[in-house]
């Protein structure tokens, strides 16, 4: 079975979330691993408003700490994780996830949410976890937040 020493964690601010977060911490917990959460806000919507990115960014790093709080606190106090950090960006979401989070942190292992989008809009932007498995150099474990309901043993379940 593979070790994985270095966990990145995709967040997308929606549903997904709590899913991946619980499956990164019991993975990162089983292998004594270090985790990187990381989130892109997407630039886009924002480009021509003159928006202040800067405070963009630490507004979604907050939320993420305040809705993942309870499993953030327990990690950090978890002695099998060595450590734990949440990073946030904006910019185009595939893009930034890629060469600004995953590849300067050169993780063992990727983690994202499936998230459904429609055919239209897929054939348009694709998904994230697609440009995740075709642009990574490592494994990448796709996240249905169902499949973590049906097994409630897990560690980080609550």
């Amino acid at each position: 079975m593979a070790r994985y020493n270095k966990i990145f964690a995709a967040l997308d601010g929606a549903a997904t979330q709590e899913a991946v977060a619980r499956r990164a911490l019991s993975i990162a917990h089983d292998n004594n691993a270090e985790v990187m959460f990381g989130h892109v806000i997407d630039s886009v919507p924002y480009e021509a408003n003159g928006i202040d990115f800067a405070a963009l960014i630490e507004d979604g790093r907050q939320r993420i700490e305040e809705t993942l709080s309870k499993y953030f606190t327990r990690a950090r106090n978890d002695e099998c994780i060595p450590s734990i950090d949440v990073q946030v960006r904006a910019g185009r979401v595939a893009e930034t996830l890629v060469e600004g989070l995953v590849e300067p942190y050169n993780p063992d292992l990727v983690i994202c949410g499936v998230r459904g989008l429609s055919n239209i809009k897929y054939a348009f932007v694709g998904s994230v976890s697609t440009q995740l498995i075709r642009n990574v150099k490592c494994d990448v474990l796709v996240v249905r937040p169902e499949t973590l309901e049906e097994h409630p043993q897990d560690e980080w379940h609550d």
